[in-house]
């Protein structure tokens, strides 16, 4: 009798552990529930969606809208810089909550991640100096081009016809990397996202252009682990609120001088 309960009880201590493990390990559907804080991914790099201004403070677009959503949610907002290459894996890894951070809606994206609807939209262009001779897209046949690693604006350079005529390509961990190099000389053009460029020119006039061609346009959402639709589901009412009572109206009028959210 000993023996029997002794072997009993151990199997049941290992389905409980088990049942424990499966249900921490598979993407659970909890919301903020049970949740005070949530820790946001982002590249502090990326203005004016999320960057460290002068105080070295972490201030953006992006941050502004997470803090206000946070505030409908009745949760805090914690900013955890990233590798932006390990985005989804820090996600599903459980050590952030939310991407946010001028995060791009693709199809393979859409395998990794569930996101919210698309609130702002964007475009990858092409930044050459201000006093280039590059002036189309054709033109960059024959020149080395710099590039922001894992963004989406390698898929859009990938995806077009003169990807295979350049004469090669650089990646760097951040566009502030890459547009120091444009600016030195060791690239010849940067492919970067239409608002990150647009900031960089009203903040360092006569430095760069931007080609009138662009290579595709694209939309900004917020990225949650998959599982959490319960999650997803409240960021999406906190946003939907924000655009109701004219919270993101304002916030873009801070940043982009005109409200430019979708609606």
């Amino acid at each position: 009798m000993k023996r029997t309960g002794l072997f009993m009880l151990i199997i049941a201590s290992v389905f409980a552990l088990l049942v424990g493990c499966t249900s921490s390990d598979s993407g659970s559907d909890t919301g903020t529930e049970d949740i005070d804080t949530l820790v946001i991914g982002i590249d502090d790099a990326f203005a004016p969606m999320g960057f460290r201004d002068d105080s070295n403070d972490i201030v953006g677009f992006d941050i502004d809208m997470a803090k206000a959503a946070g505030e409908k949610m009745g949760v805090e907002v914690q900013f955890q810089p990233i590798d932006w290459t390990t985005k989804e894996t820090e996600l599903n890894s459980g050590r952030i909550d939310l991407i946010w951070n001028g995060y791009t809606v693709t199809d393979e994206r859409k395998e990794k991640v569930l996101f919210t609807k698309p609130y702002l939209k964007n475009s990858q262009v092409v930044a050459v100096l201000a006093d280039s001779d590059v002036a189309t897209i054709d033109d960059l046949e024959g020149k080395q081009i710099g590039i922001q690693s894992f963004s989406s604006a390698v898929d859009a350079l990938n995806a077009h016809p003169i990807n295979e005529k350049i004469a090669g390509l650089t990646e760097f961990k951040t566009n502030v990397l890459a547009l120091k190099d444009l600016e030195n000389g060791r690239v010849d053009a940067v492919v970067i996202d239409e608002v990150v460029i647009n900031y960089y020119m009203t903040i360092q006039e006569g430095t760069f252009k931007v080609l009138d061609e662009s290579l595709s346009p694209e939309e900004y959402a917020v990225g949650v682990k998959k599982g959490n639709e319960a999650l997803l589901n409240e960021l999406q009412e906190a946003l939907d609120t924000m655009n109701e009572d004219g919270t993101a109206a304002e916030i873009s009028e801070k940043w982009f001088g005109e409200d430019k959210v979708l609606k």
